[in-house]
C-alpha cells in the first residue's frame, strides 16, 4: 500500500506499476463543502493506481452511507453509497482547470488531491428519491405530510363544487327574499301616505 495524507496520494518515489490506497470519509468532508443535502456519512475509499511514465490511472471505489433528509417523512435516513469510477491523472507544463474527468498536474508535483473528486462522486451517486426503506418512516410525520391520492383529491374537489353550488342557491334565495321584502315595503308606503292625519281637538 502507498503512502498518503487525507484525500491526497503521494506518488513521489513510487515505482511504475500497481499501487493501492485506502482512506475514510466522514462528516468533516461534507461540512467543509457546506453541503445542504448531506448531514453526515461514513464511507471507505479504495484507490487502485497504475503508474506509468506519462500518467497515473486511478480506479476509485467508494462504499458506505450518507445521512440525508427523507423525502417522505423529512427525518434523517441513511442512503447507501456504492460508486466506482476511473480518473486519469496527466502531466502538462500548462495549467488546466479540473473538469471532473481528468486531473492535470505540473511535472514537478508530487501528490494528487482527490478530495473534490470524492465529494462530487458521492453527491452524484445519490438517488433521485431519498427515502427510508418501506415501513421505516416515522408514521406521525407521514400522517402530517401525507400525500392525497388522486381518488381522494377528486372527492374533495366534488365536495368543494357541491358546497359552492349550495352556497350559490342560498345566495339566490336570500336575494329573492330581500327583493320581496323591498316590494312589500314599497306597497305599504303609498297606503300610509294616503291615510289622513287625525286633527287635534
Amino acid at each position: 500500500m502507498g503512502e498518503m495524507q487525507r484525500y491526497s496520494i503521494c506518488f513521489k518515489g513510487l515505482k511504475n506499476g500497481h499501487h493501492e490506497f485506502r482512506f475514510a470519509v466522514d462528516r468533516s468532508l461534507f461540512e467543509e463543502y457546506e453541503s445542504l443535502e448531506i448531514k453526515d456519512g461514513a464511507c471507505e475509499v479504495v484507490v487502485e493506481m497504475e503508474r506509468s511514465e506519462m500518467q497515473l490511472m486511478l480506479e476509485i471505489s467508494i462504499s458506505g452511507y450518507v445521512v440525508v433528509e427523507c423525502d417522505r417523512c423529512l427525518e434523517d435516513c441513511r442512503i447507501p453509497i456504492d460508486f466506482t469510477g476511473v480518473l486519469p491523472v496527466k502531466f502538462s507544463d500548462e495549467p488546466h482547470e479540473y473538469e471532473g474527468e481528468v486531473i492535470w498536474l505540473l511535472p514537478g508535483e508530487e501528490s494528487v488531491d482527490l478530495k473534490q473528486y470524492v465529494y462530487e462522486s458521492i453527491v452524484l451517486s445519490l438517488p433521485y428519491q431519498r427515502v427510508h426503506p418501506e415501513g421505516e418512516c416515522n408514521p406521525e410525520m407521514l400522517e402530517r405530510f401525507r400525500i392525497v391520492s388522486e381518488g381522494e383529491f377528486e372527492a374533495i374537489e366534488k365536495r368543494a363544487v357541491s358546497h359552492e353550488h349550495n352556497e350559490g342557491e342560498w345566495a339566490k334565495l336570500a336575494a329573492l327574499r330581500e327583493q320581496m321584502q323591498a316590494e312589500e315595503a314599497q306597497k305599504k308606503r303609498p297606503a300610509e301616505a294616503r291615510t289622513p292625519e287625525k286633527k287635534e281637538k
